[in-house]
């Protein structure tokens, strides 16, 4: 499928992060489910120019491995990851030829982030819809909070602390701030501020991507 406003062939895996009907919005691309083990040497056999990776499965097939990247580099495709299963793919691959872009790319890169489940979420299998928080989000969310002086960072330090410790697909504000013991005034007042400033730097770093290959 030839992108009407570009003269490349994208292909672009993605879901709970960015909607591909999001997406269109941003980028004319060839828009496929959330990526798993095998998905890049199918999507080899369409000569794209292009791949980019923002979504993949994890936990209940096998993920996308690091042969059929390298496979689609060495074939001179150029292939982008961001924002979940891509940044974690490109802070792993970036020396090998694959292009990272956004915050969570670079958190991954830098080490503050390191296994799957910092970004990991549970999905309607159908829909793709994020059914849970993904821990990375929370973590800029409660920076921001602190920045803020809602919390401090002893209490940061609790938040995060408490929302690592809970498996992922059961992940989200409400189950944390439950379960979190800080001082109930300050926790009062981030509930406050969770109604309108939670930060998706996952939705925030799929836009990014495909602004940045939209560019190329």
């Amino acid at each position: 499928m030839k992108p009407e406003n570009q003269n490349k062939n994208i292909i672009v895996f993605t879901g709970p992060s960015l909607q591909p009907t999001e997406a269109k919005e941003f980028l004319e691309a060839d828009y496929r489910p959330p990526v798993a083990r095998d998905d890049v040497i199918k999507a080899l056999r369409d000569n794209p120019d292009i791949i980019v990776i923002i979504d993949g499965v994890f936990h209940k097939a096998p993920a996308v491995s690091h042969k059929e990247i390298m496979e689609a580099i060495k074939k001179g495709v150029i292939v982008v990851g961001g924002a979940s299963m891509g940044a974690l793919r490109a802070s792993e691959l970036d020396d090998f030829g694959m292009v990272g872009v956004g915050r969570v790319y670079h958190d991954y890169r830098k080490g503050i982030i390191e296994s799957d489940d910092d970004v990991a979420v549970v999905i309607n299998p159908e829909t793709f819809e994020q059914l849970s928080e993904a821990f990375i989000s929370m973590n800029y969310t409660f920076k921001a909070a602190m920045a803020k002086g809602i919390i401090n960072k002893s209490d940061f330090e609790t938040l995060i602390k408490t929302a690592k410790s809970i498996y992922y697909p059961k992940r989200n504000y409400n189950k944390v701030l439950k379960e979190v013991n800080i001082e109930e005034k300050r926790k009062k007042l981030l509930q406050k501020f969770l109604k309108d400033n939670t930060i998706d730097v996952k939705k925030e770093d799929a836009i990014a991507v495909l602004k940045y290959v939209k560019k190329l």
